[in-house]
């Protein structure tokens, strides 16, 4: 039996990964807009950063990373989301002693263990950002508004910001015994997972899909939102209005991390079956410290490329795709042929896309060829016009040829592909 790729990813062959260059090219170019500067961290950390970071009483952490030893004993896992590792590298480069907001954004693989399902792979990709060293709720809003923005840009239609305050320390405190105490009468009908979360993690009950039914009428956080948080949760709507960047309150919107506080916040867009949350993200005021900094604040988000590339197919977005070969070389003879590698070389080095046959196929199969790379002009030198010293060019869109001096070929494709 042939060696297929392991159960949970994918290909990303020509013809496609172009769609991820266009949408990746996109996220750069608005991170530039917004001040945001690329970091890349390793794609394996140590274990206990994630434990620390993202919770011991998350699904992740719990379920789904991939972890194992590694020869010196260590533990070792794959990274299931990119915030932990972007703070870790945070704090060891001493960003924090920078004079001004440190703002990042990543874009690499991520890896989880679950069930596959649309848009939802076990390696997959994630767009994230991540703000240090402001409480400012209009550093909350420009998050916001970065991925509404991108996704508008990329032509998605419909997409709706749902966002709520999770509070800080003390307000959870207190929410949690009022969870507690609401629960309490159905917890032996939770499921499995959610006995688990009733005395670790109680507000992860709200996040559960099973178990939505037992929380109608449940408090909501909003209710227990002490005036630092109601102050801070109002100066975020407000920004968002002033930026006109629609949203609704959701204040069942929990997350499923553990180092959210404050403010969190999901994109919606319909496009991929019962999935309709394309992205998400919020603040996280302690989670820097407990990783082991001086202690700052931070907000951010992470948004699924698959998720994204499913909802754009979904709405029939038409993304860019390759650029069109600008020339094809076809040599008709030996000494003909051995030119046309020059000239290919000669070709690329000036900044043009060339390409020519190495099958040793007859002139229709090339001119075939040469079709089905879409190219823009087809050069055709045979032993005749090499020993002129030229060649002819073909406009493929119009079919006229012409005949140029060999020693111009490369110039006169820079002047007609606008090159120059």
């Amino acid at each position: 039996m042939s060696i297929q790729k392991p159960k949970g990813t994918q290909d990303l062959l020509p013809g496609e990964i172009e769609k991820w260059h266009y949408i990746e090219a996109k996220a750069r170019e608005l991170c530039q807009r917004f001040n945001f500067g690329e970091i890349r961290t390793p794609m394996f950390e140590h274990t206990e950063l994630f434990q620390r970071g993202v919770g011991e009483t998350t699904d992740i952490v719990e379920k789904e990373m991939y972890t194992f030893l590694d020869k010196g004993d260590r533990s070792i896992s794959l990274r299931p989301e990119g915030t932990a590792g972007v703070v870790r590298s945070y704090v060891e480069n001493k960003l924090y002693g920078e004079p001004d907001v440190s703002k990042l954004y990543y874009i690499g693989p991520m890896f989880r263990y679950e069930q596959p399902q649309a848009g939802r792979y076990r390696q997959f990709h994630q767009f994230g950002i991540e703000a240090f060293g402001s409480v400012d709720p209009s550093l909350d809003a420009e998050v916001i508004a970065l991925g509404y923005t991108f996704y508008k840009e990329l032509g998605l239609k419909d997409v709706t910001v749902e966002i709520n305050s999770v509070g800080n320390s003390a307000v959870r405190a207190v929410y949690r015994e009022k969870i507690q105490q609401f629960f309490a009468p159905v917890k032996d009908k939770l499921c499995k997972d959610c006995q688990s979360r009733y005395d670790r993690n109680p507000m992860r009950i709200l996040d559960c899909k099973v178990d939505q039914k037992y929380g109608e009428g449940a408090p909501t956080i909003l209710e227990y939102l002490d005036e630092e948080c109601q102050t801070h949760f109002q100066a975020v709507q407000e920004y968002l209005t002033a930026m006109e960047i629609p949203f609704r309150i959701n204040p069942r919107l929990v997350r499923g991390l553990d180092y959210y506080t404050h403010t969190a916040f999901e994109y919606k867009a319909a496009g991929i079956g019962a999935i309709d949350t394309i992205g998400g993200g919020g603040r996280y005021n302690g989670l820097v410290g407990q990783i082991g900094g001086t202690d700052q604040p931070g907000v951010g988000f992470g948004l699924g490329m698959e998720r994204i590339l499913l909802v754009l197919q979904a709405q029939g977005v038409d993304i860019p795709t390759a650029k069109p070969l600008d020339v094809y070389l076809i040599g008709l003879g030996e000494a003909a042929e051995r030119e046309c590698v020059k000239l290919l070389q000669n070709v690329r080095l000036a900044g043009l896309s060339a390409e020519k046959d190495y099958l040793g196929r007859k002139i229709k199969a090339k001119m075939k060829s040469a079709d089905r790379y879409n190219a823009a002009y087809v050069a055709i030198l045979g032993e005749d016009e090499l020993a002129k010293g030229e060649i002819t060019l073909k406009t493929m869109a119009t079919g006229e040829q012409e005949t140029l001096a060999l020693a111009d070929l490369v110039q006169t494709l820079r002047e007609r592909t606008g090159q120059v």
